[in-house]
């Protein structure tokens, strides 16, 4: 309906400007808005004050003539000149039918656009290192991540949905310890395991893995494997030793004892079981990927080198001790940053900026990270990298989101991965459905903080939103079921004839909302809001429980009947359209 306010004000000013009435080099923006107030009207736009310094003419006056010039529309009834000369429309029953009847003629495709016009995004989200299962705080970002592509995709653009797999670097190799360490458990060895290590079951089941391949063949004594090894934090010396000085030397000595060859077996064995559970976990939750890219292939390819060649050519990097630096504080950064270490070993962040120099290079005009909140000040970092190997950090997008808390009965559940002592979203899911957490976690702000009440999302009353709309959806169908045991049938063709016939205000409510919906995506889309599609579907689902609550559909006049059948039937196609939007179901039957 914007769409088609907008082109008849473009007709009218074009027609102005054949005649004379308005200069014809004006440039034309037009903006149009819902009015805050239907009694004001439905749209209003400030056109004429967006021309009248073009066009040195008042505001009011540049707005008479436009509307004086406005084509015939059907789905227009009148138009008034407000306040200093917003134009305002109040739309025709004629605009809102029409609206019916696109709903019901486009089906799954009504609220799309061609807004991107095709063009390609690529959308990175979740990524979570393959350490441990997936827990309740990665969930938000997972469905997050998932409906903005979503949205982006429903507007018009080519989305590549990736996950980016840390399968090189230091915590990996901490796993794999661990996983080992494990293994020397069951081998019957006695030690203290590392605090830094990960200490969950899944550990242990990894390491049993590894101990029905090799049996004892892979055991070492625990002397031997301790031998020199820096103290752990607060364990073998007075004040205690240090816990990162520890980890490193059993890894190192791991290293040593199994060889390259086993070493990289128990790495990839670890890597593999874990990835394998995020993918399971990520399509049973609903979210799925274009690509799984590996961070290893950016050294085995060569990409970090040609990187740092790059920063090196551009003058930001230098060497000190040994290592290269990224003169990062000449894009007001606090300090400088290491890129490869004085052993020759890159640094995660040196991956990083080849990953995003990568992502470019295949040609996405914008990328879109979703990330942890906690990763704020790592932001203009990459931003500077990408500008300091000439590539536009402004084709990045880098999307922050606050982890979820989970309260169980009044108590913060804990979700420490290293520690095992975390609620994993497979157990979430489990215990409240893939819907309700799809819901609950696009429901505010990404960057705001969210409080999961679990009570709330497993309760069956109108207070739970997901249980609100679905049931909406379910009560259309259950409607339709009450239709063929009365032995009627819907007639859409009837039911178009007579939309005339919806005149009680809660039937042009409904149909005001409807007509809200593509709206609703655009700007859902365009901003990166999900939540501005649960919170326009709580609002449907009210307006149609209100309807319902006030009148009755199966009447025995057909023209009502049919009129009415097909504005339900508009509705429940919505609810479904939105839902489907937020990897939530549109249930037939609660």
């Amino acid at each position: 309906m914007k769409n088609h306010l907008a082109q008849l004000l473009t007709d009218a000013v074009h027609g102005l400007q054949a005649g004379g009435g308005l200069p014809a080099d004006l440039d034309i923006n037009i903006q149009i808005e819902r009015t805050r107030d239907r009694a004001h009207g439905d749209f209003a736009s400030n056109l004429a004050m967006t021309l009248a310094k073009a066009a040195r003419a008042k505001p009011r006056d540049i707005a008479e003539k436009i509307v004086a010039a406005l084509p015939a529309s059907a789905h227009v009834s009148k138009v008034e000149i407000a306040g200093p000369g917003f134009i305002n429309f109040h739309l025709s029953p004629a605009a809102y039918h029409s609206v019916l009847n696109d709903i019901l003629a486009q089906g799954t495709r009504y609220g799309r656009s061609d807004l991107g016009a095709g063009r390609s995004i690529q959308v990175e989200f979740v990524s979570a290192n393959p350490t441990g299962p997936l827990h309740v705080g990665h969930g938000r970002g997972a469905a997050y991540g998932a409906a903005v592509s979503d949205l982006l995709e429903a507007v018009g653009y080519r989305v590549h949905r990736e996950y980016y797999v840390n399968d090189a670097g230091r915590q990996m190799d901490i796993l794999a310890t661990s996983v080992y360490l494990r293994y020397l458990d069951l081998c019957g060895e006695k030690f203290d395991f590392p605090s830094n290590g990960y200490k969950g079951d899944y550990v242990w089941d990894i390491a049993a893995t590894l101990h029905r391949k090799h049996g004892d063949a892979l055991r070492e004594p625990a002397a031997v494997v301790f031998h020199a090894v820096p103290a752990d934090a607060g364990k073998g010396t007075e004040g205690g030793g240090d816990k990162e000085e520890h980890i490193d030397a059993l890894i190192a000595r791991a290293r040593e004892l199994l060889g390259a060859e086993r070493y990289r077996e128990v790495f990839d064995l670890g890597l593999n079981v874990i990835l394998d559970d995020i993918r399971r976990d990520l399509a049973e939750f609903g979210v799925e990927y274009t690509e799984w890219f590996s961070e290893r292939s950016l050294t085995e390819n060569g990409t970090v080198a040609r990187t740092i060649e790059r920063l090196q050519a551009s003058g930001h990097v230098y060497e000190k001790d040994g290592a290269l630096w990224f003169r990062s504080t000449d894009y007001g950064d606090e300090k400088d940053r290491v890129v490869a270490r004085d052993n020759g070993q890159t640094t995660y962040f040196a991956s990083d900026i080849a990953y995003h120099m990568h992502k470019l290079e295949r040609g996405y005009s914008r990328i879109i990270d979703v990330w942890g909140a906690d990763h704020h000040g790592y932001v203009p970092r990459v931003k500077a990298a990408l500008a300091a190997i000439g590539e536009d950090p402004a084709k990045l997008d880098v999307l922050l989101v606050q982890f979820a808390i989970l309260y169980r009965g009044g108590e913060k559940a804990q979700m420490s991965t290293r520690s095992g002592e975390f609620v994993t979203l497979r157990e979430l899911r489990h215990e409240v459905g893939k819907d309700a957490c799809r819901f609950f976690y696009v429901m505010r702000k990404c960057e705001q903080h969210m409080d999961f009440d679990l009570d709330l999302a497993k309760s069956q009353s109108n207070e739970n939103p997901v249980y609100y709309i679905q049931y909406a959806h379910a009560r259309v169908m259950s409607v339709l079921r009450q239709m063929a045991e009365k032995g009627l049938q819907w007639d859409q063709a009837e039911g178009t004839t007579h939309l005339q016939r919806l005149t009680e205000s809660h039937e042009t409510d409904l149909m005001v909302s409807l007509a809200r919906y593509p709206e609703v995506i655009e700007a859902a889309a365009i901003n990166h809001e999900p939540h501005q599609i649960a919170h326009f579907l709580r609002e449907l689902a009210n307006d149609f429980h209100t309807y319902y609550n006030a009148h009755q559909f199966l009447v025995e006049d057909s023209a009502v009947r049919n009129a009415r059948l097909n504005l339900i039937q508009a509705t429940r196609q919505v609810l479904a359209n939105g839902l489907g939007l937020l990897g939530v179901s549109a249930p037939d039957s609660m």
